[in-house]
């Protein structure tokens, strides 16, 4: 017997995926992405959070917020999301990664379907009123360089399975869509 995603998702039995949200800094992915693993676990699956402020202090500590090293960041945790999906996980990922070309260079590194966008859709005034760790203010004030939405570009996704406005969807609610679709598309299964 080969032992390979295939047969690590029949022993966990659950189908693994990637899970991964996108939006400006506090556009509210940590939060739905803790609200879904919860909501996950609880139904029996194993599943795991990638997150960007985490990653940041360990996997990615050596990197800074330069175009090259944002693309570095997000190659490395794909990587990471890839690999820990072949040992059966549902994995979240909640990372800014502001460019279109690294998120699907991620999907492309696994096989149709087991990415999944979701775009969490803040405009930039409600994310910035929000700032809870302050970046905002500093990025305004000069104080922190290269800031996503202030002096650095996001580029919202053009086609993601998700779009979570949360100006009009509470965190639950967004949880909902996700288990939804990943339901529909016979990820979930009873």
């Amino acid at each position: 017997m080969t032992i390979d995603k295939k047969a690590r998702s029949a022993a966990l039995g659950q189908t693994p995926c990637i899970v991964w949200l996108t939006g400006v800094p506090a556009a509210g992915k940590s939060t739905i992405a803790n609200a879904l693993e919860r909501r996950l676990f609880e139904s029996g699956r194993l599943t795991y959070i990638l997150d960007g402020d985490v990653t940041r202090q360990g996997l990615c500590r050596d990197l800074g917020f330069t175009e090259a090293d944002r693309v570095e960041n997000v190659r490395r945790v794909g990587e990471v999301a890839r690999i820990m999906m072949d040992a059966g996980l549902i994995v979240i990922v909640a990372l800014i990664s502001p460019y279109r070309r690294e998120r699907r260079d991620v999907r492309a590194r696994v096989k149709p379907g087991e990415f999944i966008e979701v775009f969490v859709d803040t405009p930039l005034d409600v994310a910035e009123a929000r700032d809870p760790k302050g970046h905002y203010k500093k990025a305004r004030r000069g104080e922190l360089k290269d800031f996503t939405g202030i002096d650095a570009p996001y580029e919202a996704p053009e086609h993601p399975e998700i779009r979570i406005e949360t100006v009009a969807a509470q965190p639950e609610a967004a949880v909902d869509r996700i288990v939804a679709y990943l339901e529909k598309n016979g990820i979930l299964r009873a």
